[in-house]
């Protein structure tokens, strides 16, 4: 029995998930990511990892199970996106680009994107580009196609779904072109150090730094903060947190959200 196989018999027996019931092209994305994370250089090496750190055990559950997502699904952050974030950036300049960092399968870039329509129909002045990326092509590639269940519709009233979406004849949701043209859908991985581009106004990066260790997790920090404008904002998910070595880079603005703002060093006389 090879390491590969090895190790899906330890996750079948230990985590209770039957690896035969997913493409083993899924398995082994999901398990090349928790290896790059843990520095894990083959399967062996990741299995002896396991065993003996109990924390990367959850960590891998999550990274495994596919996880039902939908639009608007942290309702109070998108509301202070809305009300607080975007209002305050427009006010400073009439085009803004935004960056969904680890946008999986694209909920929320278009939940983004139809935010912004609906302010840019308000004000014609008004424009934006989103970059989406994600290391893992496959969900890439479907957050492009832009096709939804009917579950991640659910925070969505019917004004918004015939607004964006259109109705496809398997009951599924497709996003109307208005919104595909508000997002850039290209590949990036987190862990290289360079941002997809510079000069962003805001970047969101929500719920992926959980999967990272320390030092991963301070080094993205300071990759953002270079990638950002002056008074750009940054926002990470709710259990996540910035390290000591890092939090100097950046305010908050809005604490229970965990919406940051990038700190200037202090200028040198």
């Amino acid at each position: 029995m090879d390491d590969f196989e090895t190790l899906k018999r330890y996750i079948e027996q230990t985590l209770k998930i039957q690896c035969s019931s997913y493409k083993e092209d899924y398995i082994k994305r999901r398990l090349l990511s928790r290896m790059r994370s843990t520095n894990s250089a083959d399967y062996g090496a990741y299995l002896r990892y396991l065993k003996t750190n109990t924390p990367e055990l959850e960590l891998l559950r999550n990274a495994l199970t596919i996880n039902v997502t939908e639009f608007f699904r942290d309702t109070e952050v998108y509301d202070a996106i809305k009300k607080e974030v975007l209002p305050d950036l427009f006010k400073q300049r009439k085009r803004l680009r935004i960056w969904s960092a680890g946008c999986s399968t694209g909920e929320e870039p278009y939940s983004l994107a139809m935010i912004l329509h609906e302010m840019m129909a308000l004000h014609k002045d008004l424009s934006a580009q989103i970059l989406a990326t994600d290391i893992d092509l496959v969900v890439l590639n479907k957050a492009k196609e832009g096709i939804f269940s009917p579950k991640a519709m659910v925070k969505l009233n019917e004004t918004q779904i015939h607004r964006h979406f259109d109705k496809l004849p398997n009951g599924d949701f497709q996003a109307k072109p208005h919104l595909k043209e508000l997002i850039k859908f290209t590949p990036n991985d987190l862990m290289s150090g360079v941002p997809v581009s510079r000069y962003l106004d805001l970047i969101t990066c929500r719920n992926v730094t959980i999967y990272f260790n320390e030092k991963q997790k301070d080094d993205l920090a300071r990759t953002f903060h270079s990638a950002l404008v002056a008074d750009g904002y940054y926002i990470m998910g709710k259990t996540e947190y910035l390290g000591r070595a890092v939090d100097g880079l950046f305010v908050a603005k809005n604490t229970a959200q965990k919406i940051f703002v990038k700190k200037e060093p202090a200028k040198t006389v």
